[in-house]
């Protein structure tokens, strides 16, 4: 038999068309022709489970070989073969409506993964690193002859007898001499980790199975231990911490999806946790870029998801648009929703003992996605300065009665970092009120999120004001000065500091509390937190200079003290007032903290 012929393709220019626009991801090539080998694997053993095929199937295996003297890869299976009128049908035909029509519609796509989609071009990604490619396969069924495929990289074919005594298929690459590195044993290994690890069927490579046929994602959660889902995750991430827990995905309506997502330890730097989860079609990897599939905050999950509805050849636009992406968006975030919840209700020490790890990642969903944060309020946490952990609605009702304002505002109070603000927590525990840590790398976009959800509540950071003003009551304090006291006390302040940025006021606070208390407005330190994290539509509070509220305590012994002394010390006094305020919010650095240090010498001298 020999049969010489043209591909079906309407074009003489299809082969330099494939390296043009598939050259910047050549790599797939692999993937692609194992893929098919596996392909047809798994139809000889689908067929012989329904008695279609009768014989012996043997080991099922696709090989493949690199010969780097002959300049060969061998991609080999044993599978259902082709007759040469099969090779005639599905290798030498290519659905193409012209050239003309591909090349002006292509000519800007530098999506790879689009090309070969649309026009099936899977088998024809070898000529990216070939300039001849053989196919030498025989067919199951009784009485089929081998034949051998041969072509240059012109549209020109040719058919002959060949011999090969078992069915299946070797597709042979004649490397071309810009492909070199296709031809390096290590370059091989690499591809077949990445885009092989999984596939159904064993892959030999270097006389060892490369891959595992049989992933966790693919059974059964009941036929599953505890141990399992650990030991898949050290696969996949094995120089990782062990994960906190996991979801397995098994679902086949509306839509077919399978898939582990684990929850691992993300703490504040989520950053660094993107791109953890692998996209799947049919164990085939296709990308770990799956921010269509994915919603925005679960992306910091890490795991496998396969599903079958979505191609292997995907393209970014296919998933922007496919209904059953969508659904499958939507789907992965009701279960994590779910699992939380279930975690929460059944085991909350467990679940109080993962927060630290887990917060960020619910904060960020919550602030995502509507749906996730109607499902999440009822189980995201919050921490209070005494490590104690309470919902939403627990702590509502545990400040209720102490922290209500007289506008009938609730007011919650939180730091962001209880050791550099301990004295205004402390300021704020004298009055029985409690105050809650909320410095994760999120919470500044976190707590404007409560504060539009939460009806009649505001939240407010503990040295963003006095603490009588952050919790105004009916009751007012008096004042042992008076107005003409105050203004001059002011005075003195104001050119002790001679900062335009400080804003002095002289007020009636305690006679406990400090004699000067230094704070930003809740308002401005909100937006520069926002803006350090990425909040949009603030970057310019970045530029603005730093302006802070300066009270002075009008009862506080150390201000009459300030008014009484003969006026060359007053200022001194209020400088070292305001000096020990700005050292309480670690304020106080360079030449300023050395002139405190002289300061306070002189003043203990003179004591």
């Amino acid at each position: 038999m020999e049969e010489k012929g043209n591909i079906s393709i309407h074009t003489e220019n299809i082969f330099p068309i494939i390296k043009k626009f598939l050259y910047s991801d050549h790599e797939i090539f692999l993937r692609e022709l194992v893929s098919n080998a596996v392909d047809a694997t798994q139809k000889i053993k689908r067929l012989s489970s329904v008695g279609e095929y009768k014989g012996d199937l043997g080991e099922l295996r696709v090989k493949v070989a690199v010969d780097k003297d002959a300049r060969t890869i061998t991609i080999s299976d044993n599978g259902i073969g082709m007759t040469a009128d099969e090779i005639k049908k599905y290798i030498n035909q290519i659905a193409f409506s012209g050239a003309s029509e591909f090349v002006e519609r292509y000519k800007e796509v530098t999506d790879t993964n689009q090309i070969i989609g649309q026009f099936g071009l899977g088998f024809y990604s070898a000529f990216m690193v070939a300039d001849r490619v053989d196919i030498v396969t025989k067919s199951y069924k009784e009485g089929s002859e081998p034949a051998r495929w041969t072509c240059d990289g012109s549209t020109e074919f040719e058919i002959t007898d060949a011999e090969r005594a078992e069915r299946g298929t070797d597709v042979i690459l004649h490397v071309s001499q810009d492909s070199d590195e296709f031809l390096e044993e290590s370059r091989i290994q690499t591809i077949l980790n990445k885009y092989c690890k999984f596939l159904p069927v064993e892959v030999e490579f270097k006389e060892e199975v490369i891959n595992n046929p049989n992933p966790i994602w693919t059974k059964q959660p009941s036929d599953l231990k505890d141990e399992d889902y650990k030991e898949f995750y050290k696969e996949l991430y094995p120089f990782s911490e062990p994960p906190l827990f996991w979801i397995h995905l098994n679902v086949d309506y509306p839509f077919n999806l399978t898939g582990i997502l684990y929850f691992p330890k993300i703490k504040n730097e989520f950053e660094m946790q993107r791109n953890k989860i692998q996209l799947y079609s049919r164990q085939v990897f296709i990308t770990d870029e799956v921010k269509d599939v994915v919603p925005e905050f679960l992306m910091l999950l890490h795991g496998i998801i396969d599903s079958p509805d979505i191609p292997l050849n995907v393209s970014r636009s296919f998933l922007q648009a496919d209904s059953s992406v969508k659904k499958i968006n939507t789907y992965i975030t009701k279960k994590v929703a779910d699992k939380l919840n279930d975690i929460f209700k059944k085991d909350r020490a467990t679940f109080e003992s993962s927060w630290e790890d887990i917060n960020v990642f619910v904060k960020y969903g919550m602030l995502s996605d509507d749906k996730f944060y109607e499902k999440a309020k009822d189980f995201v946490l919050l921490q209070n300065t005494e490590d104690k952990f309470y919902t939403i609605e627990e702590y509502k009702a545990f400040v209720q009665a102490n922290q209500t304002d007289k506008n009938e505002q609730q007011v919650l109070l939180y730091t962001t970092d209880a050791e550099k603000q301990h004295a205004f927590v402390e300021a704020a525990k004298s009055r029985s009120y409690d105050v809650l840590k909320l410095d994760s790398v999120i919470d500044s976009h976190f707590i404007g999120l409560l504060e539009q959800k939460l009806e009649k509540t505001s939240i407010k950071r503990v040295d963003s004001d006095t603490i009588d003003k952050l919790i105004e009551k009916d009751e007012l304090k008096e004042s042992v000065l008076n107005d003409e006291e105050k203004e001059k006390l002011k005075k003195v302040y104001e050119q002790a500091i001679n900062n335009q940025n400080m804003h002095v006021e002289v007020a009636p606070l305690s006679s406990d509390d400090a004699p000067v208390v230094i704070t930003m407005p809740e308002f401005m330190r909100r937006m520069k937190d926002m803006n350090r994290t990425g909040g949009g539509g603030m970057m310019f509070m970045g530029n603005m200079p730093d302006t802070y509220n300066v009270t002075v305590n009008a009862n506080h012994k150390l201000n009459q003290r300030v008014l009484s002394t003969k006026d060359d010390n007053k200022e001194s006094i209020a400088r070292q007032a305001f000096d020990l305020a700005l050292l309480a919010q670690n304020m106080l650095s360079g030449s300023a903290l050395t002139a405190f240090v002289k300061r306070s010498f002189e003043l203990i001298q003179k004591e």
